[in-house]
């Protein structure tokens, strides 16, 4: 009878387990419990029995077979989790299935028993929105200047840089090797470049092309005659009868000395101020002869009653609009005697009132010229010196023929 009811117990435990579902069973360290609704998971029982959920820190889990969910499928999976056919619990992929809530502008990532919703690169939470992150307002590390845009940034620099391939630093563009901006000489400068020009030219406004400069337009003084102006600079230029001397004055060249007349055996060549002029080697008159250079004398008193005893012929030249009041010529008595008395005056030629006859001794006399005369002009005035001798009771004259040529020019 005993031995009819052991084997009836062993077999009604045999229908038993035929019965119910293979169950894995997972022995948990002392002081944890099986966590029905997580895998690998454990439960910790303290004194007061309140749990608490482990984490991956806690001792190690031995399971003997896979987890299951639940017994007999009498509990369900913790959200975010969903059985299979094997009644084991799985993590839901939200963002795979389009079962997150995230908004279109925002990226879903998904994590075990849930997901997470982030924003696009360069964009940051606002609220449940995702708004732009002005990366300018924070650390850029733009060297220069910083510009913001949807989702990112870039660097920008300045007039005269460029960006270096770190796409944040500036490095100085050499806009003399680049473009070759100048239309003379270029130099490079830190952040631009600067400009010149070669002698004779200046800067034009766009501070890039050289304009001429007019020299001539400084100054009435940069040439003694006239100045011409020409590309890059200038040149003076003098009148008939001079050449350049020392770049800009004008002097005289002497016809008479280079053979540059005209005149004629018989004729004396003058030079005077731009030009020469043909005088008669023999310029007397009757009844005057020839006694010496440019010295005429009367020989017979008779035919020379009334006139001068002697004419001497005298040269000179001046330059037109000279200064005055100037001395201009010196005429003195060549024998002096004490007996007598000699008188100075202009006998002819000043009929305009241009000079002026000032004694300075007892037997001569300087001419002055009182108005500024312009040539070309030539003028003769008659200097008379008359001789009174006291003793012998005679008296004489003889004259002074000055011809005087004005120049052209005040040079």
């Amino acid at each position: 009878m005993w031995t009819v009811s052991l084997m009836m117990a062993a077999l009604a435990c045999v229908l038993s387990q035929e019965a119910e579902e293979s169950v894995s069973y997972t022995r948990c360290t002392e002081g944890y419990e099986y966590d029905p609704f997580k895998e690998n998971a454990q439960i910790f029982i303290n004194k007061e029995n309140e749990a608490s959920q482990s984490s991956d820190s806690v001792p190690q889990t031995h399971t003997e077979t896979n987890h299951r969910s639940a017994a007999n499928g009498g509990s369900q999976c913790s959200a975010g989790f969903t059985r299979d056919q094997h009644n084991y619990c799985h993590d839901v992929d939200e963002c795979s299935q389009g079962l997150h809530t995230c908004g279109s502008d925002q990226i879903c990532y998904n994590s075990r028993g849930s997901y997470s919703c982030q924003c696009q690169p360069g964009y940051q939470r606002h609220g449940e929105q995702c708004v732009d992150r002005n990366e300018c307002l924070l650390s850029h590390y733009c060297m220069h200047r910083c510009v913001n845009t949807a989702g990112s940034y870039y660097c920008e620099c300045n007039d005269g840089y460029q960006l270096a391939s770190n796409n944040h630093s500036c490095v100085d563009v050499n806009e003399c090797e680049v473009s070759q901006p100048c239309q003379h000489q270029c130099f490079n400068l830190l952040g631009s470049f600067i400009c010149q020009c070669e002698q004779g030219y200046e800067l034009g406004p766009d501070a890039v092309s050289c304009v001429d400069i007019d020299e001539c337009s400084f100054s009435s003084y940069m040439c003694q005659y006239a100045c011409v102006n020409s590309e890059g600079g200038y040149s003076c230029t003098c009148p008939d009868g001079y050449q350049i001397h020392r770049t800009r004055m004008c002097q005289d060249i002497n016809e008479c000395e280079t053979a540059a007349h005209e005149c004629r055996e018989d004729e004396m060549c003058w030079n005077y101020y731009g030009g020469h002029r043909c005088y008669p080697r023999n310029p007397c008159l009757e009844p005057y002869v020839r006694t010496s250079e440019n010295r005429c004398s009367c020989q017979s008193a008779a035919a020379c009653r009334g006139l001068p005893q002697s004419i001497v012929y005298k040269y000179m030249n001046m330059h037109s609009e000279r200064s005055v009041p100037a001395d201009i010529f010196q005429i003195q008595a060549t024998n002096i005697f004490s007996s007598a008395h000699y008188t100075f005056r202009i006998k002819d030629g000043n009929d305009g009132g241009q000079f002026f006859l000032r004694r300075f001794s007892s037997a001569g006399a300087m001419l002055v010229l009182t108005q500024s005369l312009e040539g070309p002009q030539e003028l003769i005035v008659d200097l008379e010196m008359i001789t009174q001798h006291s003793l012998m009771n005679y008296r004489s004259s003889s004259l002074l023929r000055l011809t005087i040529i004005v120049g052209p020019f005040p040079f």
